[in-house]
């Protein structure tokens, strides 16, 4: 029978799945970098990107309804929610642009970059989604109103993943003593 200290040296503190880009051990073993922008050592950014993702992954789901019901009220609500998507989107990427210019070890991270460009993507076909639509928020749904709103989800799934490698996997942005700069 196995003891539980056999038990815990088997056991890994970190992911257990393959990382999709880098991983380095030491990351594992480091305390942690805290965010830039945070209250009583909370960070912000990850409180920040909940409503736009939320908005932006509802709009692709009201134009899903718009193009099943020709109903108005659909392309109404898609126009609002991608608004609302796009300002909680600047809001949440200006927080997470701070991380990025002020702690090194986020720009030595290729999760980092690949983070980064994925959210700049989202937020100008964002924008070009919403300003597409302005006026007459029912005539341009079908087809591009529709097919950027799938990119923009596709793209937002993408980058929440990258996010998430630099929280848990290389322990970026989370309550910790570590250094800024990379270990």
């Amino acid at each position: 029978m196995e003891t539980t200290e056999t038990t815990q040296a088997n056991s890994t503190p970190f992911p257990n799945i393959p990382p999709v880009i880098e991983s380095n051990d030491s990351d594992y073993r480091d305390p942690g970098v805290p965010s830039t922008v945070a209250i009583a050592g909370h960070p912000l950014h990850p409180l920040s990107v909940i409503f736009p993702i939320a908005f932006l992954a509802l709009a692709l789901g009201t134009d899903f309804g718009y193009w099943l019901t020709r109903d108005f009220f659909w392309a109404r609500a898609s126009i609002w929610l991608i608004g609302l998507g796009l300002a909680g989107g600047l809001i949440a990427a200006a927080i997470g642009l701070s991380d990025f210019l002020k702690i090194e070890r986020v720009r030595k991270r290729t999760a980092g970059w690949v983070h980064l460009i994925l959210n700049v993507s989202i937020l100008v076909l964002t924008l070009f989604n919403f300003l597409l639509r302005l006026g007459d928020p029912e005539a341009r749904i079908l087809p591009w109103g529709l097919v950027l709103s799938l990119i923009v989800g596709t793209l937002t799934s993408a980058s929440g993943w990258f996010g998430a490698e630099l929280s848990y996997r290389h322990k970026i942005g989370v309550v910790g003593a570590g250094s800024r700069r990379y270990p």
